[in-house]
């Protein structure tokens, strides 16, 4: 099979805060695979954790050194394929990529979608979460009228953990619920708070509409997630704390509630559902999440959609220049279409 890739850069239409900084602007891989005549899609975007990070350009020279050594390999052959990239240590964006490029490939071969082709049933998709970033109460307010003008809200990701401490975190969700009293809030710390703040915003937080809490406390601070657990009214979510399958167990015995999967994490779409299983077996609750991935790289994840509780996919819909198209946002449903293979297309410059 032969591998081409293009780097591509989308730019946000608001700017996203966390605890650890803010992104206006991200650079990707477009990586083209084709074999038979049949060309399969996939992205690899940088992402940073804290406890882990990369460049496009560190993407882009591993990609770049092993891409002669991937031609002895086949679309088909994925599982050899997989194991041969991580004999190398090879960046997990880049593993996501040729995953996800191999069934786009499958699927194309086989004229089905994805979805489809995996017997997954897209009816019981639920519907994906909206994200505002750490902000003052007024920016938020026009972040959420912004959203508003996009999709129904049934779903809001509030990001806290601001450096300018709990009130400043009680203000911004204080107008955010005001200006959204029917939507369910979620609320990602991103690892902005200390187990004592962690406490004490769960109770705080217990008495509105908020569903859970995702990464409360540092990843070095995972030893404190029982207690946390035992002293909070509202379920915890781990994010920067689980990258594949092999953390669940471990997390599960820590009392954590669900885990959130994102596919540069984890490595492709193999091992999404693999992350997605092994939840559901220790008792746990699936999302998937996003960093800065366009419709390509989330649009795959929509087709596995089913596998998960809650959806927070929604980074394509803040970029102003979007090089693809995918699935479709009806209702606040992002829903994959009936193409073939991931049912990606290349929009018109």
């Amino acid at each position: 099979m032969q591998i081409n890739v293009v780097c591509f850069t989308v730019h946000k239409r608001f700017p996203l805060t966390i605890s650890r900084g803010t992104t206006a602007k991200t650079t990707s891989l477009w990586v083209k695979l084709e074999a038979e005549g049949i060309e399969g899609w996939g992205e690899a975007v940088p992402f940073s954790t804290g406890s882990a990070g990369e460049t496009t350009e560190t993407l882009k020279q591993q990609l770049t050194a092993i891409k002669p050594n991937l031609e002895q390999f086949h679309p088909l052959t994925r599982s050899r394929l997989q194991s041969y990239l991580q004999e190398h240590q090879i960046s997990s964006a880049i593993r996501s990529a040729i995953d996800v490029a191999c069934y786009d490939w499958l699927g194309k071969r086989s004229r089905l979608p994805l979805w489809q082709l995996l017997g997954l049933d897209i009816s019981q998709i639920v519907p994906i979460s909206v994200t505002i970033g750490i902000g003052s109460p007024e920016e938020g307010k026009k972040r959420l009228e912004n959203w508003q003008t996009v999709t129904d809200t049934k779903r809001i990701k509030l990001k806290l953990g601001s450096p300018k401490g709990l009130e400043a975190d009680k203000r911004l969700l204080e107008a955010v619920a005001q200006n959204a009293p029917n939507a369910e809030l979620t609320i990602d710390a991103n690892g902005g708070w200390t187990l004592k703040e962690a406490i004490t915003m769960s109770h705080w937080l217990a008495k509105y509409n908020v569903t859970y809490i995702e990464q409360p406390l540092a990843v070095e601070d995972d030893e404190k997630l029982p207690t946390l657990a035992d002293n909070s009214p509202l379920p915890i979510f781990a994010d920067e704390s689980c990258f594949t399958s092999k953390d669940i167990s471990r997390l599960a015995a820590l009392k954590v509630d669900g885990i959130n999967i994102k596919l540069m994490k984890a490595g492709g779409l193999t091992e999404v559902m693999r992350c997605a299983y092994t939840a559901q077996a220790c008792g746990l609750q699936v999302m998937y999440g996003c960093y800065s991935d366009s419709s390509l790289a989330n649009t795959a994840m929509a087709h596995l959609s089913p596998l998960a509780d809650y959806l927070d996919l929604d980074s394509h819909l803040n970029l102003k220049d979007d090089p693809f198209y995918g699935a479709v946002l009806k209702n606040g449903y992002l829903q994959p279409t009936l193409s073939p293979g991931l049912g990606i297309t290349l929009k018109c410059s």
